[in-house]
């Protein structure tokens, strides 16, 4: 059941929002798209829908060409930031609405309706009207319709964004549980770097309308195969910086240096770009491999027990994550610790080497 993408592009007047892209989702995984605002999730998910029709390329699903083929013809479920609920209906209709349309047996319909309401803990709100829930529950209630369709492809656009914190934390551990044993292949779109490791499974990061990488999501991760797919999956942002290997050392700024590691002991003497994470500068050194780093304090923001500090390191501006409560003010003179075995090494042309 995966869904393929054979040289898909998607050109909107002068505007090109999905350039040539071909790419084959784990069947029956998660599957997550990870990308800024207009990176291109939104039009990706509508193409693999059939609301949209790609300008260039085919579309495949379960080894059949289906470009063109109207989503009313295809066995798919979409789920959106919004709730989108018919609101003269209660929370039971909504949830049957999709199977009375394709007329399955009144036995058969209630079967599926309470399974999936007792899986999304809805079941007490089945006779209640829209109006009469929390956001929370609305939404909940837009992912019982999609998934007591038992389709065999799932949608879901960005489906946590407006619930609180607390809700959206339970979700992202039960929407993979949910899809486990389904058979479905889902394709969940997320802004947020953290909600992608939270849910695991397979993947693609964005960056205006590319996919720069696709893989298993702790691998994407930690082995981002470019400087741009690293920053996609980054927040707060990873940090660069342009270093200089010289024998058996890397120098930066002329002002720090640290030994070359055997892994690039072979690399060419000459210049290469580094990318580290802002938990990796840190107000304490790490390990033996953390290097001192001076700089200037821009701006701090403290968050519950961590203290984020935005930084001015020569012509560099570094973010560095630490824990603990550090009220630096604008101007003041800082020392953090880069682990150097935590950072990333990019070519000329920013590829992972």
């Amino acid at each position: 059941m995966a869904i393929e993408l054979k040289e898909v592009t998607k050109v909107v007047g002068i505007d090109t929002h999905i350039h040539e892209t071909s790419i084959k989702l784990e069947e029956g995984r998660f599957n997550i798209l990870l990308g800024t605002t207009l990176s291109g999730k939104t039009t990706l998910l509508r193409l693999m829908a059939g609301l949209e029709r790609p300008t260039k390329g085919e579309i495949w699903f379960k080894g059949a060409n289906v470009t063109g083929v109207p989503v009313q013809k295809r066995k798919v479920a979409m789920v959106y930031q919004q709730f989108i609920n018919y609101p003269n209906f209660t929370v039971y209709d909504n949830i049957a609405s999709p199977l009375k349309v394709i007329r399955l047996p009144k036995k058969e319909i209630e079967a599926r309706v309470h399974k999936v309401a007792e899986l999304l803990k809805i079941t007490p709100m089945l006779k209640r009207m829209p109006s009469e829930l929390s956001g929370g529950q609305q939404q909940r209630t837009a992912l019982a319709r999609a998934l007591v369709k038992e389709s065999d492809l799932v949608l879901l656009d960005e489906p946590l964004a407006d619930l609180d914190y607390k809700l959206r934390e339970e979700l992202r551990e039960e929407l993979p549980k949910l899809f486990h044993d389904s058979g479905a292949t889902v394709v969940y779109a997320t802004t947020e770097p953290a909600e992608a490791l939270l849910l695991g499974g397979y993947t693609a990061t964005l960056h205006e309308g590319r996919v720069t990488q696709y893989g298993p999501t702790p691998s994407v991760y930690r082995i981002p195969q470019d400087l741009l797919s690293a920053r996609v999956f980054s927040d707060p942002p990873i940090n660069t910086a342009s270093i200089t290997k010289r024998g058996e050392k890397f120098h930066y700024n002329e002002t720090a240096s640290w030994n070359v590691s055997e892994r690039y002991k072979a690399l060419p003497d000459g210049p290469y770009t580094i990318g580290f994470r802002p938990h990796h500068i840190t107000l304490e050194p790490d390990n033996d491999e953390s290097i001192s780093v001076k700089g200037t304090v821009v701006v701090t923001e403290i968050s519950g027990s961590e203290s984020v500090i935005h930084m001015s390191v020569g012509h560099d501006t570094w973010v560095s994550l630490s824990h603990g409560i550090h009220p630096f003010k604008r101007g003041d003179a800082v020392e953090l610790y880069l682990q150097t075995d935590h950072c990333f090494y990019f070519d000329a042309n920013e590829r992972f080497i």
